[in-house]
């Protein structure tokens, strides 16, 4: 099982951990962003992702009686190394 890693993304003051890259994009889309350039801690890999949220229906016979939701997609652009990470202060 893969360990729990921290991820930030570039511009914004927020972390988000995951076991994979991916997982913390879908997050990340889930919040609403749709240019994700994730840091990894610890090393000098950026990911890049760009994601959306789109409305998807749900089954009859939910408990809280919705008919759609919001499913976060993402789809990977490249990974690069940071010669410089920029601090946030």
């Amino acid at each position: 099982m893969d360990p729990i890693r921290y991820f930030t993304i570039l511009g914004k003051d927020i972390v988000l951990s995951a076991r994979q890259p991916r997982q913390a994009a879908l997050k990340a889309a889930s919040m609403g962003h749709t240019s994700i350039e994730l840091r990894e801690r610890g090393t000098k890999k950026v990911h890049v992702y760009h994601g959306e949220r789109v409305r998807v229906s749900i089954p009859e016979g939910t408990p809280w009686g919705a008919t759609e939701a919001w499913r976060p997609k993402v789809k990977k652009i490249k990974i690069y190394y940071a010669d410089r990470i920029r601090r946030q202060k």
